[in-house]
């Protein structure tokens, strides 16, 4: 009888330190979003890479997603008056080859894998969402045959820009 009463007195630890109980934590940190929040202004991301352009494809994607799934307003220029401003910065870009054809050494599919740190804060400063290790990968095919070459790294960054843009709005409406 006395180790029944002993063992929910172990579990209160578990439970109430974050991170003992199930030893699965989300990597960024969110607060419910305000009620008097219209508007969000999200200005173009910052591109600490050398892949060009890259920073203006992944801001138009998360721009478009909030559009579509948002009642909020948005703009794309940070002049003070927006309720909240979203930033983000493209922190790597890696490109490496996945599988590799036997017979010529060449690549036949590539994964290209995008780090980027994302800050959503009010008009005061109060951090709002943050994720200072947002991962992004996705897989392409590249050409056996160099004479019909197409370059699918473009299209792989633009399908990796649209999952940025699903996940982080997710992220943000459901305060994860």
């Amino acid at each position: 009888m006395a180790r029944l009463r002993v063992f929910p007195l172990l579990l209160v630890p578990a439970l109430l330190i974050p991170g003992l109980g199930c030893g699965y934590r989300p990597a960024g940190h969110a607060a419910r979003l305000p009620a008097d929040l219209h508007t969000v202004a999200i200005p173009t991301f910052a591109n600490s890479t050398s892949s060009y352009h890259l920073e203006q494809l992944l801001t138009e994607a998360v721009i478009r997603e909030f559009l579509v799934r948002t009642r909020y307003r948005v703009t794309s220029t940070d002049d003070g008056h927006a309720d909240a401003v979203l930033r983000g910065t493209v922190l790597t870009t890696q490109v490496y080859p996945v599988t590799v054809d036997s017979q010529t050494g060449r690549a036949t599919s590539g994964m290209v894998v995008v780090t980027m740190r994302v800050t959503l804060s009010d008009r005061r400063g109060k951090v709002l969402y943050d994720n200072p290790g947002y991962s992004f990968h996705e897989p392409y095919q590249i050409s056996r045959e160099p004479s019909s070459f197409f370059q699918e790294e473009t299209p792989a960054l633009r399908r990796l820009a649209a999952e940025v843009a699903r996940t982080l709005v997710s992220n943000v409406l459901e305060a994860y």
